[in-house]
């Protein structure tokens, strides 16, 4: 049995979260989810767990999913070898019908039942949805990876105003009938500005932006935009983590309040980070936020 010590402190928290839930209520958050949060089961529990517990307390809470690895299951399944070229996923027609069927089948209406099961209400989308995400190639030698060209999120805003968390995969589609291979990093950061989104949250399966990446108490909690720069160029900034960034960056240009990197590896890191004095991950904000 729960003894008064516990209780109070179970009190604290919410009495810690009552003005975090005041700031969030009725805003939206884009949430973009991939990483080890989507593949470790218990805490795949615990994001959907947390997002139903958001969109409860009055969160307009939107899910961006990616899904490579299982992409390149697919790929491996039907005898097609992934290829990548400068860390990207080469995208022929026949890769991105495969694309399409993982992400906007598979994936997506698998996280919509989990959604459902912890007693949300969720709607499946994908880019094509309502003509979403029009893109075009962002490189010919990527094939059909695209590159929005055209965002249009009614679709989005209904299902947030008729109660619904929305999950979305980023497939695009061209007006020759094309579909694309949309970067989900990238893909958040455009819906998130087009919907005026008050937060941005990517979970990764880093800590955030180290000062020195082999020690994590050496965590940098908040970064203005234009201290960017000046970052890379000392190499705390590097590697896999400079198109992050820079989707932090594209997002606070289109418009977002905040940004945040987040470690996904964590239970519960999107709840401590939202609605807790500490915050987890690091925050980006826009120069005139400091």
């Amino acid at each position: 049995m729960e003894n008064m010590q516990d209780k109070q402190f179970r009190a604290q928290i919410l009495s810690e979260a009552l003005p975090y839930i005041r700031e969030y209520n009725g805003k939206i958050v884009v949430i973009k989810y991939g990483g080890n949060a989507m593949i470790n089961e218990d805490l795949k529990m615990s994001v959907m767990h947390d997002i139903v517990l958001l969109n409860l307390i009055g969160v307009k809470v939107v899910l961006v999913h990616g899904g490579g690895p299982e992409i390149s299951e697919m790929l491996k399944r039907v005898g097609k070898e992934s290829v990548f070229v400068d860390g990207l996923r080469y995208t022929d027609e026949e890769t991105a019908e495969i694309v399409r069927m993982v992400l906007a089948g598979k994936i997506n209406k698998s996280l919509v039942n989990l959604l459902e099961g912890f007693g949300g209400k969720a709607l499946g989308l994908c880019g094509i949805d309502g003509h979403m995400m029009k893109c075009c190639k962002e490189n010919e030698k990527l094939g059909y990876v695209g590159k929005i060209i055209q965002m249009d999120t009614k679709v989005i805003t209904d299902a947030l105003d008729a109660g619904y968390i929305p999950v979305v995969s980023t497939v695009g589609y061209d007006d020759e009938g094309h579909i694309y291979n949309v970067n989900a990093d990238t893909a958040s950061a455009v819906i998130a500005g087009a919907l005026s989104a008050h937060s941005l949250i990517l979970m990764t399966d880093t800590k955030g932006v180290l000062r020195d990446r082999n020690d994590e108490s050496s965590l940098i909690e908040k970064i203005s935009v234009s201290d960017i720069p000046s970052l890379v160029k000392q190499g705390i900034i590097s590697g896999g983590m400079i198109p992050k960034i820079d989707c932090c960056k594209e997002a606070i240009r289109r418009g977002v309040n905040k940004v945040f990197i987040i470690d996904g590896r964590v239970e519960h890191s999107i709840l401590v980070e939202i609605l807790s004095d500490e915050g987890i991950g690091t925050m980006f904000v826009g120069s005139n936020l400091r």
